[in-house]
C-alpha cells in the first residue's frame, strides 16, 4: 500500500506528488489526459509560486513580468513588485515541466480515470490502487468532490463568470501584466514569450472571444496586426463553493478545493501553498488538520479576491476601481504586493 494517491496531474496534483515524494512518501498519480494538458488561464505565476516550483526542482521557461497595470478607457495605474518578478508561462510549458519532474523522480503516472472511491478505516482505494490517503486535484469541476459529497448547488451561487483565452504572435509591449476593465468584464494580457502574449477575458456575459474583445477597444487596437497563435479555450463557471476539504482519507487540493475567481490571478500560488499543507498532514497522519491549514494559508487571497469581486459586481463601484487605483497608488501597490 502506498502513502498517497494523487488524482490529477495539473499544477496542484503534480506539485503535491513532487512535494510528497521529496518528503519521503510513496506516491502514484492518476491522470487520464495526455500531457501536456492545456487550460484557459491567465498564465501568470507569482514570484512566490515560481520560487516554490524552483525549490521543487521544476525548471520553467517563461518571460518575467514586473508588476500589474490596471486600465480603463480614461485611467491607468501601475503597481510594480517589490519582492521580485512573476513569470509568464504557457500552460503547456508549465505542465510539461511538471511532468518532466515527475518522470525524473520516477513517480508513476497511471493513465486511468479515478472511478469509484472506496474508503476504509486505514486506507482509500480508487482506480484499482490502494493508498493511505487520496489527494483530489481533479480541477474546477471535480468529480471526486461530488462523489464524496463536498460539492454545493451551483444554482444558488448568483452571477456566473467564465473565462476565454487566446494567444497572439506579437512582441510584448510592456513588462507588466495588463488588466483592461470594461462594463463587460476584464481582459488580462500576459507576456509568455518574446514573441507571444496570452489574452484571457473574464465575464459573466455570453458570447464569443471576438465579440467580447469589442468591449476593450484599446486592447483590440494593440492586437490589430497580431496573428492569432492558438484557438480559443474556455473555463467556468469560475466560482466553486465547497462544504469542506476533507472526508475521511480524501483531501481536496487546487481548484477542486474551492475557487473564488481568477480576478487576482493567484490560483496556482494558492494551490502550491495548500498542497504543501496537504503533504504535511499526510506525513503527520493528521488528515483532519488539513481543513484548518487550508483555510489559514489561503484566507488572505480569498479575502482580497472576494472583496475585489464584490466591488466588481456592484454597478456603482465597478467603474471606480481603476480610478481609485490611479488616485491611490500606494494602496494599489500594497494590495498587489501582498498578493504577490
Amino acid at each position: 500500500m502506498i502513502d498517497l494517491l494523487v488524482a490529477g496531474a495539473g499544477p496542484a496534483g503534480a506539485a503535491t506528488a513532487i512535494r510528497a515524494t521529496l518528503a519521503g512518501l510513496s506516491v502514484v498519480v492518476v491522470e487520464p489526459r495526455q500531457a501536456p494538458i492545456d487550460k484557459a488561464c491567465g498564465e501568470g505565476i507569482a514570484h512566490s509560486a515560481a520560487e516554490y516550483l524552483a525549490r521543487l526542482g521544476v525548471t520553467l521557461d517563461g518571460r518575467p513580468f514586473y508588476g500589474i497595470r490596471y486600465l480603463d478607457p480614461t485611467h491607468s495605474a501601475d503597481a510594480r513588485f517589490r519582492v521580485g518578478p512573476g513569470l509568464g508561462v504557457r500552460r503547456t510549458v508549465l505542465q510539461q515541466a511538471l511532468r518532466d519532474r515527475l518522470a525524473e523522480l520516477k513517480i508513476p503516472v497511471v493513465p486511468e480515470r479515478v472511478g469509484a472511491i472506496v474508503q476504509g478505516p486505514d486506507s482509500v482505494t480508487a482506480a484499482g490502487i490502494t493508498a493511505r490517503y487520496l489527494a483530489a486535484a481533479d480541477g474546477l469541476h471535480s468529480s471526486i468532490r461530488r462523489q464524496v459529497g463536498l460539492g454545493t448547488d451551483r444554482r444558488a451561487e448568483g452571477e456566473v463568470r467564465r473565462g476565454l483565452r487566446r494567444h497572439y504572435s506579437v512582441q510584448p509591449w510592456t513588462d507588466l501584466v495588463e488588466v483592461y476593465w470594461s462594463s463587460l468584464g476584464e481582459a488580462y494580457v500576459t507576456p509568455v514569450a518574446e514573441d507571444l502574449v496570452g489574452v484571457a477575458i473574464l465575464t459573466s456575459e455570453r458570447g464569443s472571444f471576438d465579440s467580447h474583445l469589442e468591449a476593450f477597444p484599446a486592447l483590440k487596437q494593440r492586437l490589430v496586426d497580431a496573428a492569432e497563435a492558438t484557438s480559443v479555450l474556455g473555463a467556468g463557471p469560475l466560482r466553486q463553493r465547497v462544504r469542506g476539504r476533507v472526508v475521511g482519507r480524501v483531501m481536496l487540493v487546487g481548484d477542486a478545493a474551492g475557487y473564488v475567481d481568477a480576478l487576482t490571478g493567484e490560483g496556482i500560488a494558492v494551490a502550491l501553498r495548500t498542497s504543501a499543507e496537504l503533504v504535511r498532514c499526510v506525513s503527520d497522519d493528521r488528515p483532519a488538520a488539513y481543513e484548518a491549514a487550508w483555510r489559514r494559508v489561503s484566507w488572505e487571497c480569498r479575502f482580497l479576491t472576494g472583496s475585489l469581486l464584490w466591488a466588481r459586481n456592484r454597478s456603482l463601484l465597478a467603474p471606480r476601481i481603476v480610478p481609485a487605483a490611479a488616485r491611490l497608488p500606494l494602496v494599489f501597490g500594497a494590495i498587489v504586493n501582498q498578493l504577490a
